[in-house]
């Protein structure tokens, strides 16, 4: 049995439907949704690395991924 269970991917309809949902959200305007959406996710990256580094080594036994800063770091 597989430590994490594979996601399902959604599917077309419910794509649509997620975009459709975002830019009523917006007030129609698809920019507009597409800004949102782009601050929602960096939000959600930023938490992502936060717990990552509240995270141990031990714990994840190396299975995490780098967080962003250390991806960008020149000095690898």
């Amino acid at each position: 049995m597989p430590a994490a269970p594979e996601l399902a991917a959604p599917t077309t309809v419910d794509l649509d439907a997620a975009a459709d949902q975002a830019i009523a959200a917006c007030g129609g305007d698809a920019r507009e949704a597409v800004k949102a959406l782009i601050v929602a996710n960096d939000f959600l990256e930023t938490q992502l690395d936060e717990l990552r580094t509240k995270v141990s080594t031990g714990y994840a036994r190396g299975r995490l991924p780098r967080t962003r800063e250390q991806r960008n770091d020149p000095d690898d």
